[in-house]
């Protein structure tokens, strides 16, 4: 017995292209505001880490008698004073980010490559492949450039990193479009 599940491969995929295009289309949104996205991007940051933080003390609150409250109680007060740091003083945030947005995409380009490399046998692989690529350039420039051009730069590189993640989903997903059986297409049904 066989299901048709084409439908569901067709949303998905729909689903995957526009996410694509409005990776896209954020990541021209960076670049053509980046001391603007810089500064949203470590604000963004700062209000993940203080809610983290508030959250994290309410869970050693409501947990102090299951042992570990002392290290649960300093670990949300740690999450919660780097979360204020971000916001009180926003310059020294963004140099400190820029430093890790440059570990960050370092790192994410190797898993990128990896999975590269893992997706070889597939049509346009070598998207994801470019992707990694300029993923691990970024990543370099970032680096390199610290801390002179902080400002801009991290607002500039994290709109190029989001666009270039938007083709390359975008040209996945018309690789999976493609690749549908042919009695799944609209003109045989």
């Amino acid at each position: 017995m066989t299901t048709n599940v084409s439908g569901d491969v067709k949303g998905e995929n729909k689903g995957t292209l526009w996410i694509g295009i409005l990776l896209i289309g954020l990541g021209i949104i960076g670049i053509a505001l980046p001391n603007i996205s810089t500064i949203v991007v470590e604000s963004w940051i700062a209000l993940l880490l203080t809610s983290a933080g508030v959250a994290k003390l309410f869970y050693a609150f409501q947990t102090r008698d299951r042992g570990g409250f002392i290290w649960k109680l300093l670990l949300s007060i740690l999450y919660i004073a780097t979360g204020v740091m971000l916001f009180v003083y926003p310059l020294t945030g963004v140099l400190t980010l820029t430093l890790l947005l440059a570990s960050f995409l370092l790192t994410e380009g190797v898993f990128e490559l990896i999975l590269a490399f893992r997706l070889r046998g597939q049509q346009n692989w070598t998207w994801a492949l470019g992707n990694s690529i300029i993923t691990l350039v970024l990543g370099g420039i970032i680096w390199f450039e610290w801390p002179f051009n902080a400002p801009w730069l991290l607002g500039t590189l994290v709109g190029a990193s989001v666009i270039v993640t938007g083709i390359s989903r975008v040209m996945l997903s018309l690789n999976w479009r493609s690749n549908l059986p042919q009695s799944d297409s609209p003109a045989s049904a």
